[in-house]
């Protein structure tokens, strides 16, 4: 007798068997018990997670010789004849390859027909999002109105390419992906049935390289029992998925995190020497970043997931200690960059070693381990990117069209010669320096009274978000002891409620250092609210700003030699 893959060999043949996906058998057994069967059904999901299966099962539900019940007897004709692929009221069509109209309406043709010996003919069309548009459209009356003696399941891993008039007409069941301790023990199970002996992690790492698929990880199984002549073990699992220990994984990130370069070097000498194909190595890496970045912000649902994942528990708390959050996301996202761009490198050993290089080079000093022997730090580079940045900010800053250009320069050198940022843009408009000296919002340490300008107690408040905004949007109209008096526009109404407001009050009452009784009146009055006098002063200082650079002598001699202009709105003030 020829050899039955195990896929096939032990598809589930009612819903006792199933393995996962209870959500959806509990909705189809109370409707076989209760007889309250839909005439249409659509069942989604990945690969392998049963789709096929639960329709067929619940096709034989319906037509088995003992009567419609979520428990088939299995002994019957029909039951056989369903388990074997050969009865004939269960029309089975695969979508992908009959996609044409006319394959459509030659199918429909038979649905008034009555079943030749079932009690309904059932249509299972396996991909039907593979049908053309026009398919759909011939479907759709027949779907909605269909004789009683007709079902329709269909089965999908796209459901968002079917159109809503066909979803609408149908009962939807999401299938969900199985979880590796499942997919593991299912394994185990067939195993012992087979009697063929076993390691548990060898089925735990195929359950994780089936990824959420049963039939993959049957299929995987029935791969691993050839290539092991009957005996799984892990040492022969992993050289036939072309995997790698994990533990190495774990020891590179221990490196890593102790920022040994050399050792980080060495440890991914004896991956390579495992794995030809370096190109999964990244993706463990950033599984691990991951399991960590989980464990610093919610390590009480991590468990489980480093379970199903392969991953020590112990390794990744001991990381989680020795690693910065911040890092462990600085990490991640080198890594997530590195791993698009690996294929542009000239091979994936010298890509990922760059990866790993960079991540090394780009830990702050603050965070990176000191006198580490063989350690890439990068605190030099560092500090120094850190003193050009600060002397960066110091400079005040010239808009790119306002810049003086270097080429074709005149015969007047003098007046054209090179200009530094502060030539250009020193103030020496007296008004301007004026204003320029008045701050735009109160920060000084000078401690603020009850008798200050609005905006410095503004300012000072200890709030922030829409809090702030209300405040700098409201004008002073009044002090009377320790009662202020403010008013806000009814346009800005909005931004104001009950806790807002008393928000505000608690904040004045600490920045006055009194008990403060606030009291805001939705009204439109004369004055100028903290928010309206910085746009009014940002506004001044610009048009100073443009002022000087137009009255300027050497930029009147560039624009004249080079027949230029100073763009609008690109003149910023000197903060």
């Amino acid at each position: 007798m020829s050899y039955l893959a195990l896929a096939r060999k032990w598809r589930p043949k009612n819903f006792s068997e199933m393995v996962g996906q209870e959500h959806v058998l509990r909705a189809l057994i109370n409707a076989l018990d209760t007889d309250r069967l839909h005439h249409a059904f659509l069942f989604t999901g990945t690969r392998g997670v049963g789709k096929t299966t639960i329709a067929r099962i619940l096709a034989k539900s319906i037509n088995c010789e003992q009567g419609v019940s979520s428990q088939p007897c299995g002994q019957c004709s029909t039951c056989i004849e369903v388990d074997e692929g050969r009865f004939v009221d269960l029309i089975e069509v695969d979508a992908a390859s009959r996609t044409r109209v006319e394959d459509t309406r030659e199918l429909l043709d038979n649905v008034q027909y009555a079943p030749s010996r079932g009690r309904y003919k059932v249509y299972l069309i396996d991909e039907v999002h593979m049908l053309s548009a026009s398919s759909f459209n011939a479907l759709l009356k027949t779907l909605e109105e269909p004789p009683p003696h007709v079902k329709f399941l269909f089965a999908t891993t796209d459901p968002q390419k079917l159109p809503v008039t066909i979803l609408s007409r149908c009962l939807q069941f999401n299938l969900r992906r199985l979880s590796v301790e499942r997919i593991s023990d299912y394994l185990q199970s067939l195993l012992d049935k087979e009697n063929i002996s076993y390691e548990a992690a060898a089925c735990k790492q195929l359950a994780i390289a089936a990824d959420g698929s049963m039939r993959d990880g049957l299929s995987l199984l029935d791969q691993a029992i050839a290539y092991s002549a009957g005996s799984i073990n892990i040492a022969d699992v992993t050289a036939m998925l072309g995997s790698f220990d994990q533990t190495l994984i774990i020891e590179l990130v221990d490196k890593l995190v102790a920022q040994d370069a050399a050792a980080v070097m060495q440890t991914l000498v004896k991956i390579s020497e495992q794995v030809p194909d370096l190109n999964g190595v990244l993706q463990s890496v950033l599984n691990v970043l991951h399991a960590i970045a989980l464990y610093q912000q919610v390590p009480q649902v991590c468990e489980t997931m480093f379970d199903e994942q392969g991953l020590s528990l112990t390794a990744i708390n001991d990381f989680s200690k020795r690693l910065d959050a911040a890092q462990t996301q600085l990490y991640y996202q080198i890594g997530l960059t590195g791993q698009r761009d690996l294929n542009l490198a000239p091979s994936p050993r010298s890509g990922l070693e760059m990866v790993l290089l960079r991540m090394l080079a780009f830990t702050p000093s603050e965070l990176a381990t000191a006198n580490t022997p063989g350690s890439v730090s990068g605190n030099g580079a560092l500090k120094k990117q850190q003193q050009q940045a600060e002397t960066v900010e110091a400079q005040p800053q010239i808009p790119a069209e306002s810049k003086p250009q270097q080429t074709n320069v005149p015969h007047n050198p003098e007046a054209l010669k090179p200009l530094t940022n502060t030539e250009v843009l020193e103030p020496v408009n007296p008004a301007y320096q004026s204003q320029q000296a008045e701050p735009v919002a109160a920060v000084s340490n000078k401690p603020v009274t009850i008798d200050s300008p609005w905006h410095e107690i503004a300012a000072a408040l200890p709030i922030g978000g829409m809090d702030k905004q209300a405040a700098n949007q409201c004008i002073l109209t009044g002090i009377s002891g320790n009662t202020i008096e403010l008013a806000l526009t009814p346009a800005s109404a909005p931004m104001l409620n009950k806790e807002r407001e008393t928000r505000i009050q608690q904040a004045l009452t600490e920045v006055l250092n009194t008990n403060i009784q606030l009291t805001i009146n939705m009204q439109d009055v004369e004055g100028e609210s903290p928010a309206a006098r910085e746009q009014r002063l940002q506004k001044e200082k610009i048009a100073n700003a443009e002022a000087i650079i137009e009255d300027d002598a050497n930029v009147k001699s560039l624009l004249d030699a080079f027949d230029g202009y100073v763009q609008p709105d690109s003149v910023q003030p000197v903060e």
